[in-house]
């Protein structure tokens, strides 16, 4: 299913995204669906060299597997833009991935934002500013 199909037979209406995980999205859609995965983060210097909208409650989206097929709908309910260091472990809790620690949640977040901030020609570093999102689970496909 597409995932204009998906928002169209939600009977929701108004504006949404579709994206995918950038890592191992199957399986982070997975756990997305099953209810463990209620948060997520991206890089806030990525998002602003990249003239991207910065997320914000309220907001619709379309999370896809990695065949670009739709999975379900999340609804946005809480952004905090924060130090890669001030990230909280209810946070990584949240983002339902490993053993669920802080721990876990710095050693593979520090990975994925390296890489990410390595697209825009910008070091890591712990000041680093993440956007920390929190949704839930609005539908899901059969």
């Amino acid at each position: 299913m597409t995932a204009e199909q998906l928002w169209k037979q939600s009977g929701l209406s108004g504006e949404y995204e579709a994206w995918a995980f950038t890592d191992v999205p199957d399986k982070l859609a997975a756990l997305v669906c099953e209810g463990t995965k209620t948060a997520t983060c991206s890089s806030y210097d990525v998002c602003i060299a990249e003239n991207e909208p910065i997320p914000k409650a309220g907001d619709y989206s379309i999370i896809l597997d990695s065949k670009d097929n739709a999975v379900c709908i999340v609804r946005t309910s809480k952004i905090t833009i924060c130090p890669f260091k001030d990230v909280s472990a209810e946070h990584a809790y949240k983002e339902g991935e490993g053993d669920r620690s802080l721990e876990y949640w710095r050693e593979v977040h520090k990975e994925f934002l390296e890489s990410e901030l390595e697209t825009i020609n910008m070091p890591f570093s712990e000041e680093a500013k993440v956007i920390c999102e929190e949704f839930e689970l609005v539908n899901i496909t059969a």
